[in-house]
């Protein structure tokens, strides 16, 4: 079968930078990407690149490159559907906030619509791709809806999970480590293997069926997940004892079956995928009575939510056990470096922690912009919009952020963070000067040889 029309539904961080990488590989491709939102469809249109909705360092360029050309952005998603014989579904699937299965399953209902979207407008055979992380057998749910339209148009429902880290989503999009598809048809299977291969070696596009694609996407992020709990967990027990957790991870990571990589003891992991998925695979195994299953994979979450408690009652408890009316400069709040995505990330967290015990916070991020900032805190409901107003300040520059300020908290590890000028910085901090690096990424001797209280995790 032959593609020469993609449709992308849904612009968000995983559709615009994989429909771009697709569109740069296969030009002769039309590739478009849809959303309900007019302001993000907006922003990717936006003639000046650096304004476009998601920030990863090697997209502006590919977006100039191919925009206009066979990259296309629009609203019409009816439009888009009907022409294209290719269709990937890239909604977003948040754990549900209601009903059964609250706080734990994923809910479905934007990969329904869409479903039942596609099944109202196709005219002609498409091949539709699950491209949004998605429990086991939704790909089923899908193919219901579709067979189930009473026209004769043919559906063929392929899982293809991605495995992108945000920060360097367009290096893992140009070499990935393998490229999973995952479906019943073999004609549907080649179309799309056919063309990942205009870029990808075809040993490293994997075949698979429907749910071991879908399970392994959920297994992957558990497993990365798991080690860095892992690491945490020996993070604390490096702390009362002599023991330093960079030297444990140094050393374990040098064993080629564990390897070094997710082995950073941190506040935490966030992101929109982690959590989300491992809550998913709990409550698949639950559903399933396979509790021993569940717990197991649950614990890498409580240990999780405990790393980034036990980091902000450090912080107060240093602070001669009050931040009542005290400046705490906050560095960071993206969940991780080069990326401008918030979800999930310790920052809301040990920012809402220490808002709960009336500090004032100033926080510095260089890619995530106040109303993000203010949004994430709003939507935990702890306390009202007007109070986190008035506790929060949002700074364009760090130097003033940190000004006055009794303690640093370093929360995501831009390589920028690095580079300032601590030794002025501590000149225009209350003494004693804490920093309580979440990250470990500054020099211990140095900081402190300057004059800094410094705190770190695991040492």
């Amino acid at each position: 079968m032959k593609i020469n029309k993609i449709c992308c539904i849904g612009a968000g961080y995983v559709g615009g930078p994989t429909m771009a990488v697709i569109a740069k590989k296969n030009p002769n491709i039309q590739v478009t990407i849809v959303d309900i939102n007019q302001e993000r469809i907006d922003a990717w249109n936006d003639e000046d690149v650096s304004k476009l909705p998601i920030y990863e360092p090697g997209l502006a360029e590919i977006i100039e490159e191919t925009r206009g050309d066979n990259l296309h952005f629009s609203t019409e998603i009816d439009k888009a559907i009907d022409e294209s014989e290719m269709i990937f579904i890239s909604v977003n699937t948040p754990t549900k906030t209601y009903g059964k299965g609250k706080g734990m399953a994923a809910d479905l209902k934007y990969v329904e619509l869409c479903a039942r979207n596609i099944a109202d407008v196709a005219t002609t055979d498409k091949i539709v791709v699950e491209k949004s992380t998605l429990p086991v057998r939704t790909a089923q749910a899908i193919k219901s809806i579709l067979d189930n339209t009473g026209s004769d148009v043919k559906f063929d429902i392929l899982s293809n999970p991605e495995f992108l880290a945000e920060g360097t989503a367009i290096q893992d999009l140009l070499k990935p480590d393998r490229v999973l598809i995952g479906g019943e048809s073999e004609e549907a299977i080649d179309a799309l293997a056919n063309i990942y291969g205009s870029w990808v070696p075809q040993k490293q596009i994997l075949r698979t069926n429907v749910w071991s694609s879908e399970l392994s996407k959920l297994t992957a992020n558990a497993f990365l997940a798991q080690r860095i709990s892992s690491i945490n967990a020996i993070s604390e027990l490096c702390e009362h004892t002599e023991a330093n957790v960079n030297e444990v991870a140094r050393a374990i990571g040098m064993d080629s079956r564990i390897g070094p990589k997710f082995l950073n003891a941190s506040i935490g992991f966030g992101g929109s995928c982690f959590q989300k998925d491992i809550l998913n695979l709990v409550y698949i195994a639950r559903s399933y009575g396979l509790n021993e299953v569940a717990d197991y994979w649950e614990q890498v979450i409580v240990l999780n939510d405990h790393q980034k408690r036990r980091f902000s009652d450090k912080l107060i408890s240093t602070l001669y056990n009050t931040v009542s009316g005290k400046k705490i400069a906050m560095l960071g709040w993206a969940f991780k470096k080069d990326t401008n995505d918030t979800r999930e990330s310790a920052a809301i967290y040990v920012a809402d922690h220490l808002l709960s015990e009336l500090a004032n916070m100033a926080v510095y991020d260089p890619k995530v912009e106040k109303s993000r900032i203010l949004s994430d805190l709003n939507y935990l409901n702890t306390r009202s919009e007007q109070k986190n107003e008035e506790l929060v300040e949002v700074f364009d520059n760090p130097y003033d952020a940190i000004k006055d300020a009794h303690a640093i908290a370093i929360m995501t590890e831009w390589d920028e963070f690095k580079s300032y000028d601590w030794s002025k910085i501590y000149d225009t901090m209350k003494k004693p000067a804490f920093i309580f690096d979440g990250r470990n990424i500054l020099n211990k001797e140095e900081i402190e040889s300057i004059g800094f209280k410094y705190y770190t995790i695991g040492q």
